[in-house]
Formats: structure tokens, sequence, C-alpha cells
């Protein structure tokens, strides 16, 4: 009779809400049980690719054959290689467990906006790729905090159908959290979608799994998902930038010294000072933690790093910067020191991939003048940059399964808008300064 009575109350509430055009949220879903998958020691698994300079793109795989070969071949016709490139290879051991052997193989030039068919080791199945546009317009999917649940599979389901180039994620890959065998299952879940459109990626805080005087961070991080942090100057692969068509894209770490005399702010007004607007009218950055959040999880906890970086990213005239961490969507008006600027960045926050840990749901109220849009759901973003003055932005709600675009806004770049005239002297200065 009790659960009879539950029932009935719950399915009132559910028809009330319903009635209202109320979006009821879903309950969490449990970690995915991936199947055991018997694959030849020298095959390869956990297959994802990621840009590499300038018409290259790097194939990372891992084998349990410790001599298999670091060789792609790869070409324009399925199952007829014009190509073959050697790589290197590295592996690593944490506590009890020991990693398979981590190839990475740069494969280029490329041609722009073409498929291309490659083999990884010279054995196993063919893989295909497609390469990002010369131009514009450019699509790239964006998500952060993806993890392994039930609600991360129908997200990456969503982003497979839509028609993007490149995949954005600001951080909290895998939640391996110290059991490095999800670091395994979580290459193999993304693989269908990595192995095919390049996965650009920067670090959050699930990524650090650092043991004080045992193990350093973001050992396992760095050895599986290997940036293009040497072809664009920087010392750490938790920084690096990268250019695609028309934009230049910055992806930044949260958890890397980020103060005036560290080595990420040197690296970073370098890489400004090198930017043309002309050749790449679209500035975009990434990194894990939001500086505006108006949601109570993770308050304050990107101060530090927004006291020193935002008035770099404001001179240099930063257009979009994309977060993840809080568990939730959030989209703010343009924005600088706390208050609606229009010559300041959008800001956007997509920490709602699927995780383990849930949503977070208790906003602050009233919500800040700057922020526009903000739901406790998981979804994902897409974001086209349609040519060199607008760009697109939607969120779509991973709504019981379908994907339901629930917010977006077209968002015109500051490049054409003059305030990098106005400008120019403050991002002088700040490049100059020692």
């Amino acid at each position: 009779m009790e659960s009879q009575l539950v029932f009935i109350v719950s399915a009132f509430l559910l028809v009330s809400a319903i009635a209202k055009g109320e979006y009821v949220r879903p309950q969490p879903r449990k970690t995915l049980q991936l199947p055991w998958n018997s694959v030849p020691s020298s095959h390869p698994q956990q297959v994802h690719i990621s840009l590499a300079g300038d018409k290259h793109m790097r194939i990372t795989w891992i084998t349990y054959d410790k001599s298999a070969p670091s060789i792609v071949e790869y070409g324009t016709e399925p199952g007829k290689y014009s190509f073959i490139v050697g790589g290197e290879s590295t592996s690593y051991t944490y506590l009890f467990y020991s990693s398979g052997q981590i190839h990475h193989t740069v494969i280029g030039p490329l041609e722009y906006d073409t498929v291309y068919f490659y083999r990884c080791g010279g054995q196993g199945p063919e893989f295909q790729l497609k390469t990002p546009p010369a131009q514009f317009p450019v699509t790239f999917a964006v998500v952060g905090d993806l993890g392994q649940t039930g609600w991360t599979k129908t997200t990456l389901d969503h982003i497979d159908k839509c028609k993007y180039d490149v995949h954005l994620l600001p951080g909290d890959l895998s939640y391996a959290d110290f059991m490095q065998h999800l670091w395994d299952t979580f290459g193999e879940l993304v693989q269908p979608l990595a192995s095919a459109r390049p996965w650009m990626v920067t670090e959050g805080n699930h990524e650090e799994e650092m043991i004080p005087l045992l193990k350093d961070g973001f050992q396992s991080y760095n050895a599986r998902w290997k940036m293009p942090f040497e072809e664009s100057g920087s010392s750490s692969n938790l920084y690096y930038s990268f250019d695609v068509a028309g934009v230049h894209v910055i992806m930044l770490g949260s958890f890397a010294d980020c103060d005036e005399y560290s080595d990420q702010y040197s690296w970073l007004k370098a890489d400004l000072s090198n930017v043309d607007r002309k050749r790449t009218p679209w500035l975009v950055v990434l990194f894990h933690v939001p500086w505006y959040n108006s949601n109570h999880a993770h308050q304050g906890e990107g101060d530090e790093m927004m006291a020193a970086i935002e008035p770099v990213l404001y001179a240099a005239g930063v257009d979009l910067v994309l977060a993840g961490h809080v568990h939730a969507y959030e989209r703010s008006k343009r924005v600088y020191n706390g208050i609606s600027d229009p010559c300041g960045a959008v800001h956007i926050t997509v920490g709602d991939g699927g995780n383990r840990e849930g949503l977070a749901h208790n906003y602050k109220n009233p919500p800040p003048e700057w922020s526009v849009f903000r739901e406790a759901s998981f979804g994902h973003g897409e974001l086209k940059i349609v040519n060199s003055t607008h760009a697109f932005w939607s969120w779509h709600r991973n709504d019981d399964d379908e994907s339901v675009r629930s917010d977006d806004v077209w968002i015109t770049s500051l490049s054409s808008s003059g305030c990098l005239v106005k400008k120019n002297d403050e991002l002088r200065k700040i490049l100059l300064e020692q």
C-alpha cells in the first residue's frame, strides 16, 4: 500500500511539473561496466587523435605487447596506405598498476577538410579521421567533466550526431581518481569519437592523482593525453595553444602555477604576442575552474588564477572562455572584473558531461547581473564559428536521452567591434612587462 502511495504521489508531481512546463531532472546513473574485450596484445586499443601543429595530427593508442611498433600507415582510400610514419612510445607504473605501451605518432602534412584512413602498429582494425577545415565555418563540440556513467554515454551519443570538427574538453576526463584501470575503460569508451575527430583537452582536478612523497601529479594524464605543448612553445602538457581555421585556442592549466612569475604566465604572454587577429580573428580560452560562477559549488576556487590572468586575457581581447568543474551549465554576458563589459569575454561553464558525482543544483539567488542562463542538467555545447565576425553558441540538455537545445546566442567577435583598437596600448604594456 505504501509503495502504491509513493508511486501515485510521484506520478502526480511528474504530471504537475509537465503541465507547468518545468523540466524534471532524471536521477543519476551508475558508472558504466564495459564488457571485457578480447583483443590481441599487439592490436591498438584506446585510440584517440589530437592536433599537432599545422596540418599534422597525433595518433595515440595503447598495446599490451611492449614490442609493438609505433607506426601509423595512412592514406585517403580505405585499405590503401600511401604513407607510413614512426613515432614514440612510453609507459608508466602507478603503485601496483603497470600501463600498456602508450604510442604517440604524428602524421602529416595532411590536407584540410579531408578524410584519411589509418592503421596503428601495422595490424588490427582500420580507423578513419577527418581533418578540420582551413577556413570558416568551423564547429567545436564542447563538454567537460565527462566521467563514465550512463549519462556520459548518452552525451557522447549526442555529440556524435552533431557535425563538428574538433572536440574541446576543459578538464576532468575519466574520473579515474587513482584507480588506473578506469583510464583504460575511459579510453575504450571514447575511442569511437576520439579516433575520428581531434580531442583537445586540458587538465582538471580529477587528473592530478598526486600521492605526496610517492607520485607527482598528472602522471597518467600526461602519459596518455599528450597535447601539442611543444609545438606551441610551452614547457608543460598542462597548457598549450593551437589554431583551427581562423580561431586561436589557448588551453590553460588551472592546476599549474599562474602568478606573474610563473612559466605559464610567461608562456601565455609570449603566445599572445604571436597572435595575428587578421589571420585568427577569434580568440578562445579554456581551463577547468570557472571564474564566473553563481553556483554554490566551488565558489572562489578560481580567484587566484583570475586575479593574475584575467587582465591579460582582457587586454588581448579574448572572445570566449570555456570552463568545467561545476557540474552544471551557466552562460554570462561579456564580463570583466566582476561586472558586465562589452569588451570582456563571454564565460561559459559546461561541467555537465555526465560524471558520477552528479549535478550541482544550488545557485545563488538572485543571480548576478552578468549571469544570463544557468541550469543544473547534463548536456553539451556546440560552438559554430560562422565567419570572422559571428559565431553561434548552443547548449543541448541531455533530456531523458534526447538532445534538447535549451540555450543559444549569437556572439560578435571583438576583432570586429572596435574593442581591440582601444586595447592595443594596454596589451602592449602587459606583454612588454618582465
